[in-house]
């Protein structure tokens, strides 16, 4: 039997796989597959965890804020704003779900290394409460367009530290060698801070860091928390201004399979926060605003994407194939990097995991594959494949590749769902054709 490492999963008495109380075989026979599954009570465990972890280590001096690009919909921004949390988006289309879903612009923290003019006229429209600038062409940019409307925008500057977190290269981004953010070590960051203090149309409030993925050592969040803090100084001593505002980024860990080193988030926050507590006493500095910004951790493991079995090809000696009814057009995480995941039958969760399978998507490609050599409990066509913390970066991925329709999503919460985002039509399809 599969381990099931997420709270929100269960076995129930059929033996079937459960999530927030929610059978997962009755989820696909009501809604249809492929499905994704969200379960709420694990998204607003998770976000309390952090929020409580504020009070404990910096005594609610600052907040999480969910990174949106991890799973955004109207719904997930309403959640994560009822629990305390801020909502960080990448982009225009972000920004808007943000806005219709209610969310103020003064809780929206707007990032990206390319921002368009119009993006940037749109967060200005919607008093952004912070801009996190990328590159001076993009300063001078914001302070030309913000002075074009007569306002005085604030800004935080994301500066890469230099850390290098053991992650897969396509994920890490405190290196020097990133497409993100401002160069500590040049003095491009410093020159930068310079730039924003004497904008007429700016005002620089802070400092933004963000080192990479799916990382489960503590030792880079605390070395990044301190080259910032150096920073800081810097910007005190030469430039007169003490910044209060400080956002170490995301990127914490989470369970694709049960072997992986997860570390509790708390465990994280303590680090961090003894270091920052330690430093800016050394710097004297007061402790600022301290900001995190959780995406995959709130989201991934909250998530399940339920599929259909279909064929089964089982080629002696070398691979069996177990296909499903989704693919990389619903979750392309595999084919780009090969990402883990823990695979189960929903409606053989309580048998052995003894089938060896290659799980194979439905598009026409050879690398369409959700897991290779992966263990499942014996297949039959008919079946329920469940793929385990799958609620981040899956929906988000997400595309109409070889004309497939995005699936739905269903929330869940203690034994009821509903739909917060309907699966796409074939006329939804070919909407925008002429």
């Amino acid at each position: 039997m599969v381990n099931l490492y997420t709270p929100c999963l269960s076995i129930n008495e059929k033996g079937y796989l459960a999530i927030s109380g929610c059978d997962a075989v009755e989820l696909a026979r009501q809604y249809g597959t492929p499905l994704y599954v969200m379960s709420e009570d694990e998204i607003r465990r998770v976000c309390r965890s952090y929020v409580e972890s504020f009070q404990n280590f910096y005594g609610g001096n600052g907040r999480p804020i969910y990174a949106s690009k991890a799973f955004s919909c109207k719904e997930m921004c309403r959640i994560v704003t009822s629990e305390g949390l801020d909502v960080e988006v990448v982009s225009g289309g972000e920004l808007y779900t943000a806005l219709e879903a209610g969310v103020s612009g003064k809780h929206i923290h707007f990032q990206g290394n390319n921002k368009s003019c119009s993006e940037l006229a749109f967060a200005v429209d919607s008093a952004v409460g912070n801009i996190v600038v990328d590159n001076l062409q993009e300063l001078r940019r914001l302070d030309r367009i913000a002075g074009e409307k007569g306002a005085v925008q604030p800004v935080s500057l994301r500066v890469k530290p230099g850390i290098d977190a053991h992650t897969h290269e396509f994920i890490r981004t405190g290196q020097v060698d990133s497409k993100f953010g401002l160069d500590l070590a040049s003095g491009e960051a410093f020159q930068a801070a310079k730039l924003a203090v004497q904008a007429e149309h700016l005002r620089l409030i802070g400092l933004h860091c963000h080192i990479g993925s799916q990382i489960m050592e503590k030792e880079p969040f605390v070395h990044a928390a301190e080259v910032m803090l150096g920073l800081l100084r810097q910007i005190k001593e030469e430039l007169g201004l003490e910044l209060d505002h400080l956002n170490l980024g995301g990127g914490f860990g989470i369970h694709y399979k049960e072997t992986d080193d997860f570390i509790p988030y708390n465990e994280y926050m303590e680090a961090v926060s003894a270091k920052i507590h330690e430093k800016c006493a050394a710097f004297g500095l007061k402790l600022p605003q301290i900001y995190i910004e959780p995406g995959r951790s709130i989201a991934g493991e909250a998530g399940i994407t339920l599929y259909t079995v279909g064929a089964i090809k089982e080629i002696p000696g070398v691979r069996n194939y177990v296909s499903i009814d989704g693919g990389m057009f619903e979750n392309p995480r595999y084919a780009l990097y090969q990402a883990d995941y823990t695979c189960l039958l929903a409606n053989k969760a309580s048998q052995p995991a003894d089938y060896i399978a290659t799980i194979a998507g439905k598009c026409c490609e050879s690398g369409d594959l959700i897991q290779e050599h992966t263990p499942v409990q014996r297949p039959e066509e008919g079946d329920i494949l469940a793929v385990l913390s799958t609620g981040a970066y899956n929906y988000s991925m997400s595309s109409n590749y070889n004309r497939n329709l995005r699936p739905p999503c269903v929330m869940v919460r203690e034994g009821q769902s509903r739909v917060v985002i309907k699966g796409e039509t074939y006329q939804d399809l070919i909407r925008n054709d002429m």
